[in-house]
C-alpha cells in the first residue's frame, strides 16, 4: 500500500479531542459563517503587519482556511500558518506576539506535528505555529489550492460548513464537517502527479 505524504487517517472526533489541551479563550468570538468577503485578504495583510512587527521582516506566514477562498462561505476568522525554527522553543516567538496582541490558546501535537495555536481579537485571527517541515501546514496549502480551482469540491465543503453550523448539530463544528473535508483530501492526494496514493475511503 502506497500513501501520500501528507495523508492522515479520518478521525471525525479530533476537535472534541484536541479541547483539553486548551489553555486559554479566544478574544473574539468567530461569528456565523458569511458569504466571502474581499477584505479578508486585508485582514490577512494586517495580521502579516502584526507577526512582521513582533518577530521581523520575512516571516513564513501563509493565508490559510476558508477566508482564503474567494467565493466559499467562511466564518469571519482569518486563519494562518506561520513556520517557526522551533515550535518548543516558545521564549523566541511567544513573547513578542503576546506584545502585539496575540494570545496562546493550544498547546497539542496535530498529526504528529507539534502545533501552537494562537488568537488575536482584531482582525479576529487563529493563528498557527508550526515548524518549517511540518506536514499540516503543506495540508492546508494544498486544500485552499484545490478549493479555489474545483468548484464541485468547494460547494461541496460549503454545503458541509453550513450543515455543521445549523441549529441542533451535536457534533463540534470542525469534527462536523470532517468527513467532507477527508473526502477532499483523498481527491487531493489522488490528483497530485509527483506522489502515488493508494485511495482510502473512509469505513
Amino acid at each position: 500500500m502506497v500513501l501520500h505524504p501528507l495523508w492522515r487517517p479520518f478521525d471525525g472526533g479530533a476537535n472534541a479531542a484536541r479541547q483539553s489541551e486548551r489553555v486559554a479563550f479566544r478574544q473574539t468570538e468567530p461569528g456565523p459563517l458569511q458569504a466571502h468577503d474581499p477584505g479578508w485578504a486585508d485582514a490577512f495583510r494586517t495580521v502579516r503587519a502584526a507577526v512582521e512587527a513582533a518577530l521581523g521582516p520575512g516571516v513564513r506566514l501563509t493565508h490559510v482556511g476558508s477566508t482564503a477562498v474567494p467565493d466559499l462561505v467562511a466564518k469571519p476568522v482569518v486563519d494562518a500558518d506561520l513556520l517557526v525554527p522551533d515550535v518548543l522553543d516558545e521564549d523566541a516567538w511567544l513573547p513578542p506576539l503576546e506584545a502585539v496582541g496575540f494570545r496562546l490558546l493550544f498547546r497539542d501535537d496535530l498529526g504528529g506535528d507539534a502545533h501552537r495555536q494562537l488568537t488575536l481579537a482584531e482582525p479576529n485571527t487563529n493563528l498557527h505555529v508550526w515548524a518549517p517541515d511540518a506536514r499540516e501546514p503543506a495540508r492546508h496549502r494544498a486544500f485552499v489550492a484545490w478549493l479555489r480551482t474545483h468548484p464541485s469540491d468547494r460547494q461541496a465543503y460549503a454545503d458541509a460548513k453550513l450543515a455543521a453550523a445549523a441549529p441542533g448539530t451535536t457534533l463540534r463544528y470542525n469534527d462536523a464537517k470532517a468527513a467532507v473535508v477527508y473526502d477532499v483530501y483523498e481527491r487531493v492526494f489522488a490528483a497530485d502527479p509527483e506522489h502515488p496514493h493508494d485511495p482510502q475511503p473512509r469505513g
